[in-house]
């Protein structure tokens, strides 16, 4: 008979491991995905690394753009609107919903995450929250966003910003944490992003 351990060392009847068992070929799967998406992100040319980061279950919208070297966690919890464009070397984390609307601009190097880990549970364990960036917001280059977060339309966010919480429609916020800068004067957007960079 094979006796079944957790991670702690707490020995597992079988029950209790078939379920874990179950879920860790579940994660070496979803591994193997990531890393297969990994290299769609060296393919220089945007409709074919759009194709094949729908066919993971990604949802991307009409004429939205993914530049090269994206990487994801759990592309099927990611919808992207359309007219919508990512910079290169983002991070999308799909393991609770991310929502990110129509007009977007997300520079590069921007990580958006929705899972953390629980820093007072004794298992440390990780928590997910759903992240929600609403239409015509800039996200600038190096930013990171936090689990729980909504940034409202219009919002415009400083490069190398954390923001760890809800950023209110056509403010302009900055630093760490991220705190309101600014405002943006014009409210009445209806502006299109256009064309990517080709090749990248």
């Amino acid at each position: 008979m094979i006796d079944f351990y957790d991670k702690d060392g707490n020995k597992l009847s079988m029950v209790k491991a078939v379920p874990k068992a179950l879920n860790r070929f579940k994660n070496i799967f979803l591994d193997f995905e990531l890393m297969l998406l990994r290299w769609v992100g060296h393919i220089p040319f945007h409709t074919a690394r759009v194709f094949f980061y729908r066919l993971s279950g990604l949802e991307i919208g009409r004429e939205s753009k993914i530049h090269m070297w994206c990487n994801f966690f759990n592309p099927s919890g990611i919808s992207i609107g359309e007219d919508t464009i990512i910079g290169d070397h983002a991070f999308l984390d799909g393991r609770a919903s991310l929502k990110i609307g129509n007009h977007v601009d997300i520079a590069s190097r921007v990580m958006i995450y929705n899972s953390e880990h629980d820093v007072n549970a004794e298992d440390f364990h990780a928590t997910s929250d759903p992240v929600i960036i609403e239409d015509y917001v800039f996200i600038g280059p190096g930013v990171i966003i936090q689990p729980r977060v909504t940034i409202r339309k219009g919002a415009i966010v400083a490069a190398g910003a954390v923001v760890a919480k809800d950023v209110e429609a056509f403010t302009i916020v900055g630093g760490i944490p991220a705190q309101k800068i600014g405002e943006r004067k014009l409210k009445d957007l209806h502006y299109k992003l256009g064309r990517a960079r080709l090749f990248q």
